[in-house]
């Protein structure tokens, strides 16, 4: 069709009472999106209330007749698709308008092959409609259905606005407030899936009204179940008088606000309909059955490369840090490459395609403790290389550091094509999962169902994908030489401990932070310059001294650096934090509002006060302080600048993944002293942030 045209839906089917309206687009950067609405009018052109305004914050009337069925990918891009009962509207439904904007007022001209189609009830193709003009209009109404003599039309429309969703729904009778309108992520908004909502801004609308007519005595076509009215809180009267003799409103009209929601996962899971604890869930990605750890690598590539498609904001996240562009995304598995004899087969590739051009990763892929075996790394790089390919991706449970390599590859620099080589952990996949679903949200309800299913596939304890789970072969040498007094400074194995070290912590930073949704970083105190290996070379030779193994982590919002010594020489692992003293006040005051602030503390949890200069403060458990708070004062003047906690537990010496080896012993002793110590205190005030920032720097 062609702009203005329009065509009855009655004599292009026979199935026509029932239709899906589908708006596409595609977008050269990849970062384009836009969303739909609907707008049902009356006979004057204007809604009957903001309950006749369907988006992504009120997807669906009550009675069927409008459903937004949400995004999905194409072959070109991306297409939305409304689901219309047109033999089910009430008569006083005059007009369908199908529309779409984007987000904070982005420009249509930036988008490609924008274009609405329409199909019947039997899945025929009826018409389609393409806007080839766009430019800087931040909206668009695509079209209308309308009604004529009892039948329904359809008409091409293609209008633009500047003004974006707000310009639009205002010409309509909808008032939208400016602010929401800009779309800021994590605004709370008053109008919900449900249409309902509270406090001021209120999207219930209130609409000029006559008074109440009886059901039984409005006319026949008015009598239709009650469609999203209801769904605002305030009863919308369709009363069948003329508009003109409608009373003024009592109350003015409240502002829809649009701030769109997103989805994460509940806090509380729902109560289970299962017999018994022993009945099991079903689940799109099983792991119970895997038997052989290629299978678990098969299993495991397909699931998140699968996944990283059908959740854009995820598949994104996870290739921005590799250089990818941000583009339309395929992915694909045990593709045969040719190299000379013998073809290799990658466990995945990832493509995406930006302006025609594409953007190619090999994926090579290990679960459980596999090492990367250089040889086949080189091989892929070697691939990568001749067919003009951007990258080679390993994805294991190993944590990649700066200044250690996972795999030694070589490069022939003749070559004009450079491969990048990168590395993303398991422990990486799942935090990032975490992020979205638990805290961040989605903006569409399956998608956060997929990575809910992806995050249990990957937490399954047969998966394979648990994350850094082998202190590496110098561990037990070098605990044993602790142990002996046989260890030697300047052994290369205590590098390697502390490298699988520093790993272990870089996860526990990734675990904790996608479980608290917060930033949570290792902190490495080393003089402006100090190269990786040199800082590790210092910490290996402190190992050799004293047996203890050192590591620190800053939690966003925490008062102070968390400290984690491993003392392996007597099998100990002691969680810390300094407390800043307050700035005004009394130290009596200050020791009680301790103790007060770790009421539900361990009562093995160890306090010691802090004095200027390198005195030896007052201490004490926990359990003896509480009823003296009084014996953690200086008996002399020394100034108190503040509060040691610290917590020590046995911890395990194994090196695989039993619950008694030391990684789940430092997992354990960091989620025990975090929850038990760090989120009962007060969280610093700015200046006092800035103050324990500039302490621990």
């Amino acid at each position: 069709m062609v702009k203005g045209a329009n065509v009855g839906l009655a004599a292009l089917s026979e199935n026509a009472g029932s239709v899906i309206v589908s708006l596409s687009w595609s977008s050269p950067s990849g970062e384009g999106d836009a969303d739909v609405s609907v707008l049902l009018l009356g006979a004057n052109g204007k809604v009957q209330g903001n309950a006749d305004f369907y988006f992504y914050n009120n997807p669906a009337a009550a009675d069927g007749t409008v459903q937004l069925l949400g995004p999905a990918p194409t072959e070109n891009g991306s297409e939305d698709r409304i689901r219309l009962d047109l033999t089910a509207f009430p008569g006083d439904v005059d007009r369908i308008i199908i529309a779409a904007s984007r987000h904070q007022r982005a420009h249509f001209g930036e988008l490609e092959n924008i274009r609405l189609a329409l199909t019947d009830g039997s899945g025929d193709d009826l018409l389609g409609f393409s806007i080839a003009d766009a430019g800087a209009e931040s909206a668009f109404v695509f079209g209308e259905i309308y009604r004529r003599a009892e039948a329904w039309k359809f008409r091409a429309i293609g209008q633009g606005y500047d003004s974006g969703l707000a310009g639009l729904a205002t010409d309509y009778g909808i008032e939208i407030d400016e602010d929401d309108d800009s779309d800021q992520d994590g605004e709370p908004s008053p109008l919900d899936a449900s249409g309902e909502g509270e406090g001021e801004g209120n999207a219930s609308p209130t609409v000029e009204t006559s008074s109440p007519t009886p059901l039984s005595d409005r006319p026949i076509e008015a009598q239709a179940a009650p469609r999203a009215d209801a769904l605002a809180g305030v009863p919308v009267q369709r009363s069948a008088e003329p508009a003109a003799a409608k009373a003024p409103a009592a109350v003015p009209a409240r502002r829809l606000r649009t701030a769109k929601k997103k989805v994460t996962l509940p806090k509380a899971p729902k109560i289970s309909l299962a017999e018994n604890e022993a009945w099991r869930a079903a689940r799109l990605f099983p792991a119970s059955s895997l038997k052989s750890d290629r299978e678990r690598e098969m299993r495991a590539t397909s699931v998140l490369l699968a996944v990283m498609t059908q959740v854009p904001e995820f598949g994104r996240r996870l290739t921005a840090a590799f250089g990818a562009p941000a583009g339309r995304m395929e992915t694909f598995t045990e593709v045969s490459l040719p190299n000379g004899d013998t073809p290799r087969r990658p466990d995945g590739i990832i493509r995406v395609e930006r302006a025609g051009k594409l953007w190619t990763a090999l994926v090579e892929t290990k679960t459980n403790g596999n090492a990367l075996r250089s040889e086949q790394i080189q091989d892929y790089m070697d691939i990568a290389a001749r067919r003009g390919y951007e990258a080679v991706i390993t994805l294991s449970n190993d944590v990649a550091l700066e200044g250690s390599s996972l795999v030694e590859v070589k490069t022939d620099g003749r070559r004009k094509h450079k491969v990048a080589l990168w590395h993303l952990s398991w422990a990486e996949v799942t935090h990032q999962a975490q992020l979205l679903i638990r805290h961040e949200g989605v903006r569409n309800e399956a998608h956060a169902w997929l990575l809910q299913e992806l995050l249990h596939y990957l937490q399954h304890e047969n998966s394979g994908c648990h994350g850094f789970q082998n202190m590496g072969p110098a561990w037990v040498p070098v605990r044993n030489g602790i142990d002996e007094e046989t260890l030697s400074p300047g052994d290369p194995r205590t590098v390697q401990v502390v490298e699988s070290w520093e790993r272990l912590i870089r996860q526990v930073c990734l675990r904790l932070g996608g479980e608290l949704g917060t930033k949570v970083v290792p902190v490495q105190r080393a003089k402006r310059g100090t190269d990786p290996q040199s800082r590790r070379a210092e910490l290996a030779g402190r190992l050799c001294v004293d047996g203890q193994l050192h590591a620190e982590i800053r939690v966003e919002g925490a008062p102070g650096i968390l400290a984690i010594v491993a003392d392996l020489r007597m099998g100990r692992l002691r969680t810390s934090i300094e407390v800043p003293a307050p700035e005004q006040g009394y130290p009596l005051t200050w020791v009680k509002k301790l103790m007060k602030q770790l009421g539900e503390a361990p009562a093995d949890l160890h306090v010691q006060t802090l004095l200027d200069g390198e005195t030896v403060g007052p201490r004490g458990t926990l359990e003896r302080l509480r009823p003296e708070p009084g014996d953690l004062l200086p008996r002399g003047s020394e100034r108190i600048t503040g509060f040691r906690l610290t917590l020590s537990k046995s911890v395990g010496s194994t090196r695989g993944n039993a619950e008694t080896g030391f990684i789940r012993g430092v997992d354990a002793a960091v989620d025990l002293f975090h929850a038990g110590v760090v989120t009962q205190l007060e969280r610093p005030r700015p200046g006092q942030r800035a103050k324990a920032a500039e302490a621990s720097a």
